[in-house]
């Protein structure tokens, strides 16, 4: 069996040698340009197109993340450079839901105790008291029910926040929502952020999905709404929340994510003091758990069994 890796940075050692520990069996190597060689699976990280080129004997490529428009392009223009038949699978979780969890929260009860407002208040050595917000004055809509969005709507409820959430497709009869109101398809999709206090963006990039942080949906929240931004920078309109923000529609935006990565330093988000900018850090790919389910995934394959994260090409997820 020969698992072929690529990473645009070409630090690909400690993956070669976490897989090897995993699948001894396994020949492993780490792509170079030229390399038209057989594989049975490919593991990578944003390809370039040579390495998408067809391969004898493969069999599926792993992307390392959850989110695959690294492969597929922010519009879905990529998934033409895949390898006909070959599935395309995605992380699932890996050690991300927690962190995404808790950089959620962390940024909800920010806004919902005020902190925000208290920190500014230090800055000009003021003692002032804040009248408490109430929580069931402050609805959270999480976009976005796939495996961290379901983990992240789910803490929030726990902390006890009124959480509405939103996927494109009907959640299963039988799943547990964990007290949280699931809304789905075009009709669920305002009634789910109508009035919502707090946004929190968790959707695949998609090109449906592309600029949907918008004036249109900003203007559906309740006056002096809050953003939470942990999917992609090109789900949003960035003249349209420097826009809301100024009119005071959107009190105040915590963006990990952004269309430029780094966040170049002319940006006008360094200099809006309702913007918490962070370095896309808010659920990093933990690499043991990385390895661990990409090995196991690739055993199930060639045991003959069915695998789950294989990535629907005509939805981009």
């Amino acid at each position: 069996m020969d698992i072929l890796i690529f990473s645009p940075d070409g630090k690909t050692a400690p993956y070669e040698t976490g897989l090897a520990g995993h699948l001894p069996q396994a020949s492993i190597r780490s792509w170079q340009p030229g390399d038209s060689a057989p594989a049975d699976y490919l593991v990578l990280w944003k390809p370039n197109a040579e390495v998408l080129q067809p391969r004898e004997r493969l069999k599926a490529i792993f992307n390392m993340g959850a989110g695959v428009d690294g492969v597929l392009g922010t519009r879905g223009e990529g998934a033409q450079r895949l390898p006909a038949g070959v599935p395309l699978v995605r992380l699932e979780d890996a050690g991300m839901a927690d962190q995404m969890a808790q950089y959620v929260s962390a940024a909800a009860l920010r806004y919902f105790r005020r902190l925000d407002v208290f920190h500014d208040q230090q800055a000009q050595a003021q003692w002032k008291f804040q009248k408490p917000n109430r929580l069931a004055d402050f609805p959270v809509a999480v976009l976005g029910y796939g495996t961290l969005g379901a983990h992240v709507a789910k803490t929030l409820k726990m902390f006890g926040f009124p959480v509405r959430a939103w996927s494109r497709s009907q959640r299963s009869e039988g799943s547990d929502s964990g007290g949280v109101a699931l809304y789905h398809g075009a009709a669920g999709f305002d009634a789910c952020v109508s009035g919502a206090r707090i946004l929190v963006n968790l959707l695949p990039l998609t090109p449906e999905t592309v600029d949907v942080l918008n004036a249109s949906l900003f203007a559906k929240l309740a006056q002096g709404a809050f953003l939470i931004n942990v999917a992609r920078g090109a789900h949003l309109v960035e003249a349209d929340l420097l826009a809301a923000l100024e009119s005071a529609q959107i009190a105040g935006a915590t963006l990990d994510v952004f269309r430029t990565e780094p966040l170049p330093a002319d940006h006008p988000f360094w200099r809006e003091p309702r913007i918490t900018v962070t370095p896309h850090i808010s659920a990093l790919t933990l690499r043991d758990e990385t390895v661990a389910q990409i090995a196991g995934k690739i055993a199930a394959l060639e045991r003959g069994e069915a695998i789950t994260g294989i990535v629907d090409l005509t939805r981009g997820y």
